[in-house]
């Protein structure tokens, strides 16, 4: 192993070595001695991710491109991604084989390719989702390891989750709403002193000792079903001991100023548009000043998406998925979806405007936008919506339509829906373009989920 990769393994595992539950300090190492200049320049250029979801899929009629390779035409409801052309690639096709047939669990697994079930929620149990992964690489040079951001803050109920996060148990980890909140949490100043602050971090940690230990007493004493609630308890503990190391590790490096004028006014979720802005920037904000590296957005869950009463829309996502063939509605979802294309425009403008040593935000950010449903009406999960959009400065190329219903189709016929229910092509597997993500952010793998390959039409060969 070069010194390059022992010192990014070192990093990746934050000088601790685990195992049994228990967690011990490395020694200081020679590895762990900065790299030089240049190899340190090399080896620690951020790289990033940012996961925006939207629900209840599309109009699919008015969405769908009908033209393959890169003379494709955008479609009315994107016409507003024209002017980024050059940085996104939509792509159709894609699915989660484990997510087909699923009603309201579609943003439960975009990011974890569970298969999970909608019928009974006390055996609803959902597996790592990918960005969090991704932390795992990234945490150590960040303050924060990841920022989830919803419409509706915490974590939800089993098919029905306000977070895309999931932790390696399959924990769901609690996203935040308030953009206010979140500005806050990353920039405010803190009150405490630095030593009345480690102050209470160590009362935290001796607190958490003490109901491990009473924790694993009681475990001898349970039946297996309370066992199984109790081990995720436990592992949500585990947690908040995690982020309490990182927070001593932090106490003494200054945050940065920013300009916060902007985020400290109440911005009500009514004022879709308004609302939405502010939350993409609050993520290009903390992506510029490295206080993350990885950030979920869940912009809209299947039971609960925002109306749009600057247009004329007071349906929710919800409400306008369950069309039932109404041409009215079908148009105020069309205009749904055209609204939220821009916003996710306003959002790459924004990461393409600001400077990253020299070159765009968004040439080393990777942006994945879609949902995981297609056709909402009768809860169709195969060929979702997707563009996928920057990270050029790692290695990725755009500037065509991905489409992998087309090569057996031959042509998209008028109305036909069939291929949102069942996959056209089977291994045309959004957790191909998942693992591709992964191994662009440093993660070791060959495979995620049920991945078969990276998309190879992504990347310069």
């Amino acid at each position: 192993m070069s010194n390059i990769q022992t010192q990014r393994w070192l990093l990746n595992r934050r000088y601790f070595l685990r195992g049994g539950g228990t967690t011990i300090a490395l020694p200081l190492l020679n590895a762990m001695i900065p790299l030089s200049a240049s190899e340190a320049t090399a080896a620690s250029r951020p790289r990033r991710s940012v996961f925006a979801y939207i629900p209840n899929g599309v109009n699919v009629a008015t969405w769908q491109m009908h033209k393959a390779g890169s003379d494709y035409e955008l479609t009315a409801p994107m016409i507003s991604l024209e002017r980024h052309r050059d940085c996104i690639t939509p792509i159709s096709g894609l699915h989660h084989p484990g997510a087909l047939n699923q009603q309201h669990v579609c943003a439960d697994s975009w990011l974890t390719g569970a298969a999970l079930t909608s019928a009974d929620s006390t055996s609803y149990h959902n597996s790592v989702s990918c960005d969090q992964l991704m932390t795992e690489v990234t945490s150590p040079h960040t303050r924060f390891p990841s920022l989830e951001l919803s419409i509706t803050a915490g974590v939800g109920k089993p098919m029905g989750t306000n977070t895309l996060s999931f932790s390696r148990d399959g924990v769901p980890l609690p996203a935040e709403e308030n953009p206010r909140t979140v500005f806050d949490r990353l920039f405010g100043d803190d009150s405490a002193s630095a030593r009345d602050r480690q102050e209470q971090l160590q009362s935290r940690r001796s607190i958490l000792d003490s109901i491990l230990d009473d924790a694993r007493s009681l475990d001898r004493t349970l039946g297996h079903e309370d066992r199984g609630k109790l081990a995720e308890y436990l592992q949500s503990v585990r947690e908040v001991e995690i982020r309490t190391r990182r927070f001593e590790d932090w106490l003494n490096v200054p945050k940065p100023k920013v300009d916060g004028t902007r985020f400290q006014r109440n911005v009500s979720r009514s004022a879709a548009g308004d609302y939405y802005r502010t939350m993409y920037d609050l993520i290009v904000l903390a992506l510029r000043t490295d206080m993350t590296r990885v950030v979920t957005y869940l912009s809209g869950s299947e039971g609960f998406g925002l109306a749009i009463p600057e247009i004329g829309i007071s349906q929710t996502r919800h409400e306008l998925s369950h069309h039932n063939g109404d041409r009215t509605v079908l148009d105020s979802l069309t205009k749904s979806d055209t609204f939220l294309v821009e916003q996710f425009a306003y959002f790459l403008d924004q990461l393409k405007a600001a400077d990253d040593g020299g070159e765009p935000l968004l040439d080393r950010t990777m942006v994945l936008f879609g949902s995981g449903m297609s056709y909402g009406h009768s809860h169709g999960n195969a060929n979702l919506p997707i563009v996928f959009a920057g990270g050029r400065a790692l290695g990725l190329r755009h500037g065509q339509h991905i489409d992998y219903n087309l090569p057996k189709l031959g042509a998209y016929k008028a109305n036909d829906i069939h291929h949102c229910f069942k996959p056209v092509d089977d291994t045309a597997r959004l957790s191909n373009l998942l693992v591709l993500m992964l191994q662009k952010m440093e993660v070791n793998t060959e495979k995620f989920v049920d991945s078969i390959s990276p998309i190879s039409e992504l990347t310069h060969g």
